[in-house]
């Protein structure tokens, strides 16, 4: 796994031992991240990444401008991993690993972790979720639920699933302004309900636009 553009353009990520770790396509990524920046979102961003794995989704956005990084995963490989990642790339000092689960991170019962910082009331402007394709949509939502204390108005949130499932059900306060298929992955894009300063980013004309292999 590399990171494809930006500051750390080209650079080798560790990845966690096991097959339970699923990273994102350089394809999805580019087009992800293409996305991400016409949206304004990631520059200074404090970004949240939920299902870290090796963090690839986390430091792409560090590469591109972002200013800090909360990773969290419930295994340990992963989060070694990640700090070895985070210190190959020399930002270490902006990055927070939570080795937690996440609805106990998001309920902030955390389970320790590298880093036992943690900041009551923290709002993050973007947040990545890529949960194990086999995690139930009940557990989507209730995720889902638990991450809107975390949002502002203009936070945006990247739920990536498989594109055999359905689009998750958005619990109350919570809405999909986009969604974009990739062959076998489906990526949503998801806000707080409510009047936004960024309307370009409301008015998207087709919410379900999609690019096929």
């Amino acid at each position: 796994m590399r990171i494809i553009a930006g500051a750390h353009k080209g650079s080798r990520l560790v990845t966690p031992s096991g097959a339970n770790t699923r990273p994102t396509s350089d394809r999805v990524k580019e087009s992800l991240f293409s996305m991400l920046e016409g949206y304004g979102v990631i520059k200074a961003a404090n970004v949240l990444d939920l299902f870290a794995g090796s963090g690839g989704l986390g430091f792409e956005a560090m590469s591109r401008g972002a200013a800090e990084v909360d990773f969290v995963d419930s295994a340990g490989t992963s989060a070694r991993a990640i700090e070895s990642n985070a210190e190959k790339l020399g930002i270490d000092h902006s990055t927070r690993i939570h080795t937690a689960d996440v609805v106990a991170y998001l309920a902030g019962q955390r389970a320790g972790g590298v880093h036992e910082s943690f900041d009551e009331g923290r709002i993050f402007d973007l947040v990545f979720m890529d949960p194990p394709y086999p995690l139930g949509e009940d557990a989507v939502t209730q995720i889902l639920g638990k991450l809107t204390g975390f949002l502002d108005l203009e936070s945006i949130v990247v739920v990536e699933r498989s594109a055999r499932t359905p689009e998750p059900t958005m619990p109350a306060g919570l809405e999909v302004f986009r969604s974009k298929t990739f062959g076998e992955t489906a990526v949503y894009f998801i806000q707080l309900e409510g009047e936004s300063d960024e309307p370009d980013k409301l008015d998207e004309p087709d919410k379900s636009d999609t690019a096929t292999t």
